[in-house]
């Protein structure tokens, strides 16, 4: 089993953080570029990943009380994830995303995972500024 994990700070109160990432019709503003989700009959979504071209089943749960997203494929087991939102102060958040690939073929290498949530991390911090400014003005 390979684990990551990457977080980033956020300039907005966890729940307005926790809200945006949690939007099911706003997944692919802030996702990997090269994933994509459907959702179905929730907590059932389909992830069609560009680099293979392959749709996979998989689960996605929001836990709005906790303030955490968790994720996984249904069918295979061979991968899980997800995203803490905690507030750090001063009206800001810290976003903390974790990845668990039980399968090395699954497995897009450490390098690769990290430039993907780091953008991913990035984009979720612009939507959330933008939320935040066309809120307050």
């Amino acid at each position: 089993m390979t684990e990551y994990e990457w977080s980033r700070a956020m300039p907005a109160q966890p729940e307005q953080v926790f809200d945006q990432a949690a939007n099911m019709g706003r997944l692919d503003a802030w996702l990997p570029n090269a994933l994509h989700v459907e959702v179905e009959e929730p907590p059932s979504v389909t992830v069609h990943e560009d680099r293979s071209g392959q749709d996979m089943p998989a689960v996605l749960r929001a836990e709005p009380d906790q303030m955490r997203l968790e994720w996984g494929t249904r069918e295979k087991g061979s991968y899980t994830g997800w995203l803490q939102v905690s507030g750090i102060g001063s009206g800001a958040s810290e976003v903390t995303v974790h990845l668990s690939f039980f399968d090395p073929g699954d497995d897009p290498g450490e390098e690769a995972v990290f430039d993907a949530l780091d953008g991913s991390l990035r984009r979720l911090e612009e939507q959330v500024r933008m939320r935040v400014d066309n809120a307050a003005g």
